[in-house]
């Protein structure tokens, strides 16, 4: 098959609502809403391998320290995985005073039972009920009216009622989505979240929450904001009602979709961190939280080490953040363009602290989360006639990270600038040589002995410090965290590659690893060898020494 010349003949456009005296294109957000990650349930029923309880709890400590207050931790009725990481969270006592999980389930009351018996012992929950409701769900889905699926929504919702009057010492909040609110008629989402709130009966003092999925983007991101202003000035008791909203990313307007509903009157906002999802993901909580910090608004999530949490989530999820991702993005700071280089060099310049930001290209200062100004400005392809990255590869077999490639450039371009010429790729492998393969100061690795059994390891490495031999020894379940284990400085692995040079006999081994060291900024370090596991240490010395260096030159 191939597009179609008429898309009309398979395709229509979402109607527009009747809403001619919509207040939201006048409005702007002036406070952060409340934020619920739904990571550890929407965002890991989406992954090709799920996250083990190990990650969950990694990412849920994280998600706790970034500042969010509702957690979405699972669908503990979906499986005996789940009910048992809802049970961790309360008998580890890993959910703080300040932050409520939250679970979800469907309308069945076998399903319910089973929620709730998976919260007993929370001090507080949020319990989350939903179903489809839109025209294409009640007929392709569930051979359903109307009344049907109303019916459904009213039953499990007095289910909530029964079940949590049995664990009267847990405080209770219920939530209901008419999943695919934004393809149903906005009528019937009304009447149906009326039904379900007076069952529940809320008060403004212990309010209901009315999550308004788009499931599916179905129209641009203006419409969906007036189907929220539509609903708030027409659903029962609103002062007893928190609207949320959740949306998807399948016309690539999220995050858009998700201001407009904010400026339309929503309370909350249900999303995944960098944006994974279903499909084309949930909205990114990441960019929604930095937009209002570039515009003043304090977001209450703390996203100073932006790096830290894009690691965690990287190795939870196993799915990298794009390098143009917003904010966080390898490259998202870096300007290639000579021009925008100038721009931004004078704009540092003339910057004074404590006034309002305006460097040219950079709506956020990258040091507020985190981030290096070195990755700011440097050489590429265009600007190094022939690029570092791809003369070292095409000439040295060396493939260094993208980070790396940061970092290193301005290593070059201080060279550049110290020379005022072009430099060749031998020169530039000089200069790698020399600042990576050589740093051999204050710890040079002599030697080292590796013993491993029952996927455990053990190293003795033999160092030379100050005119000294020191063994260091460390235990771990690899080589290198064995190493890290036996180090006298607080070290953290931010990342590590590996590649082969050559082929054959003469083949040996690169390895890259990027460090914190005692917390300080990431540096990275380079090894080569035959074997690979003496590149990897290699390598972790020379991030190390580097590291200590700098350090070092800082404070004097």
């Amino acid at each position: 098959m191939t597009m179609l010349n008429d898309p009309s003949t398979k395709y229509r456009a979402f109607p527009t609502i009747d809403l001619p005296d919509r207040t939201w294109p006048s409005k702007t957000i002036t406070t952060a809403p409340i934020w619920c990650s739904s990571d550890l349930r929407d965002g890991n029923q989406s992954l090709i391998e799920p996250m083990d309880a190990v990650k969950k709890l990694r990412f849920w400590k994280t998600l706790v320290a970034v500042g969010v207050k509702e957690i979405e931790a699972s669908f503990p009725a979906a499986s005996q995985t789940d009910f048992d990481f809802v049970r961790t969270l309360i008998e580890g006592n890993h959910i703080p005073d300040d932050t409520t999980i939250q679970v979800l389930t469907q309308g069945r009351e076998d399903l319910i039972q089973r929620t709730f018996e998976s919260l007993r012992g929370a001090k507080k929950a949020i319990v989350h009920l939903y179903n489809a409701t839109s025209p294409s769900f009640r007929r392709i889905v569930f051979n359903q009216d109307k009344e049907g699926v109303k019916e459904i929504a009213v039953s499990a919702a007095k289910l909530f009622v029964k079940f949590a009057a049995e664990q009267p010492e847990t405080q209770w909040t219920f939530e209901y989505s008419p999943e695919t609110f934004s393809a149903t008629e906005l009528d019937f989402a009304k009447e149906v979240c009326d039904a379900v709130i007076e069952v529940w009966n809320p008060t403004p003092q212990n309010k209901v929450i009315l999550n308004l999925p788009a499931t599916v983007e179905v129209a641009t991101p203006n419409i969906y904001a007036d189907q929220i202003e539509w609903f708030g000035r027409h659903i029962n008791r609103r002062d007893s009602v928190l609207i949320s909203l959740h949306t998807h990313n399948d016309r690539g307007t999220g995050v858009a979709a998700t201001e407009l509903g904010l400026m339309a009157g929503a309370d909350r906002v249900e999303g995944c961190l960098f944006g994974n999802g279903e499909r084309t993901g949930n909205v990114d909580l990441v960019t929604l939280a930095l937009n209002l910090y570039t515009q003043g608004i304090n977001p209450q999530l703390d996203f100073s080490d932006i790096d830290g949490v894009r690691k965690v989530v990287e190795e939870c999820n196993q799915i990298p953040v794009h390098p143009r991702h917003p904010y966080v993005g390898d490259l998202v700071h870096t300007a290639f363009s000579g021009s925008h280089q100038d721009a931004i060099r004078k704009g540092f310049t003339q910057q004074q602290p404590d006034t309002l930001w305006e460097v040219p290209y950079l709506p956020i200062d990258p040091a507020d989360i985190g981030r290096s100004y070195e990755a700011v400005i440097r050489v590429n392809s265009q600007s190094g006639k022939g690029g570092i990255a791809y003369l070292l590869e095409q000439e040295y077999g060396i493939s260094l990270p993208r980070r790396m490639q940061i970092e290193f450039s301005q290593v070059v371009q201080g060279e550049t600038d110290r020379l005022g010429l072009e430099m060749t790729a031998q020169q530039i492998y000089s200069l790698l040589h020399r600042e990576y393969l050589q740093a051999n100061t204050p710890y040079a690795l002599l030697s080292h002995k590796l013993q491993e059994e029952n996927g455990h390891s053990a190293v003795d490495a033999e160092v030379h410090c100050e005119g000294e031999t020191q063994h260091w020894r460390g235990k771990g379940k690899g080589a290198l965290e064995a190493l890290v284990a036996g180090l006298p400085v607080s070290v953290e692995i931010m990342d590590y590659n590996e590649h082969a040079i050559g082929a054959g006999t003469t083949a040996k081994a690169a390895a890259y690893i990027e460090l914190r060291v005692n917390g300080d900024r990431a540096v990275h370090g380079v090894g080569v060898d035959e074997n690979i596991t003496t590149a990897s240490f290699r390598a972790l010395f020379s991030a190390l020494n580097r590291s200590l260096c700098l350090a070092e030159a800082k404070a004097a």
